[in-house]
């Protein structure tokens, strides 16, 4: 029976995979349609649902009032401050280099993790590291073949590297509520607090969408990056690590770029060159001897909230 359930468990975290990866030329395609801060503004009450109807069925202890103002904080910065940075990078560069460049913010974890202390770490770490940091430069000079290496690109692609270094932040700062309340909980806790200032930031996009132009189809993209990009996918991925552990469901993060790449060849045209190829390879190369070369002490985040 076990192994059935396992095998189960590995095909929700291959599903979890393609949902992150699509999900990046998903975003990208409704952005072509709505402001970037409205769609935050609409995905997101619907994820603060799905986690809800989550969350009313777990047990665990009540929040404590010293952890309050903490959990505020973090909300804002894992789920306003990074989610304006994801969005307005994915609106601005290639949905190839944003699902690239987002996938080293377990590099990042790892980094700030071992530097506070939270993890131990070996050379393979910093080699992994340092080799990171190359296939980011590669996949930034790679991406101009299509949109062209100017300002816009370039900008897009620094909110993206800031993006995955705040996740990583929010990930070593709820480190702590994680293990005491359990890391669905937290997640959730932290959704709900972000969403309503997403959406008070989203208004005035609102009121200007042309809401006759937003056709079905725009809609269930904007259900897709909120109901199964952030919440089915959290399910899967706090599953996989009940199930799986820790190690082994990380690995299922590295598929994501992956997907993302190919669904934005197929889908929006972005036809990968040899640079970005080549930055692709490094930087999946480098993320996984950083997660070797640690010891990580308490059960990782997902890679983002995409």
């Amino acid at each position: 029976m076990q192994p059935t359930r396992n095998r189960a468990t590995d095909l929700g975290l291959l599903a979890l995979a393609v949902i992150w990866g699509v999900n990046f030329s998903v975003v990208k395609a409704v952005l072509g349609v709505l402001d970037p801060m409205a769609l935050n503004a609409l995905r997101f009450p619907m994820a603060a649902v799905v986690m809800a109807a989550v969350v009313a069925r777990l047990p665990g202890p009540p929040l404590e009032a010293p952890d309050r103002i903490r959990l505020v904080l973090l909300g804002i910065l894992g789920n306003v401050v990074y989610q304006m940075a994801f969005i307005l990078g994915v609106d601005a560069t290639l949905a190839g280099n944003a699902s690239l460049l987002l996938a080293t913010s377990p590099v990042w974890t790892v980094l700030l993790s071992t530097a506070l202390g939270h993890e131990e770490a070996n050379g393979l770490v910093f080699v992994g590291s340092a080799l990171t940091l190359g296939g980011m430069a590669l996949v930034v000079l790679g991406g101009g073949h299509a949109m062209g290496l100017d300002r816009e690109t370039l900008r897009g692609d620094a909110l993206m590297i800031g993006a995955a270094v705040l996740w990583a932040a929010y990930t070593v700062s709820s480190g702590r509520y994680v293990r005491k309340y359990g890391a669905i909980r937290v997640t959730t806790w932290t959704l709900w607090i972000g969403t309503p200032v997403l959406v008070l930031l989203g208004i005035p996009a609102l009121v200007t969408t042309p809401w006759p132009a937003v056709s079905a189809w725009v809609w269930a993209g904007v259900a897709y990056a909120g109901v199964l990009s952030v919440g089915v996918a959290y399910v899967l991925w706090y599953h996989g690590i009940v199930r799986l552990g820790s190690s082994r469901t990380a690995l299922y993060s590295n598929l994501v770029p992956v997907a993302a790449l190919l669904t934005a060849w197929v889908w929006l045209g972005e036809v990968p060159g040899a640079l970005q190829a080549s930055g692709a390879a490094v930087i999946l190369g480098g993320i996984s001897l950083a997660r070797w070369g640690h010891r990580v002490r308490y059960s990782p985040s997902p890679s983002s909230l995409r």
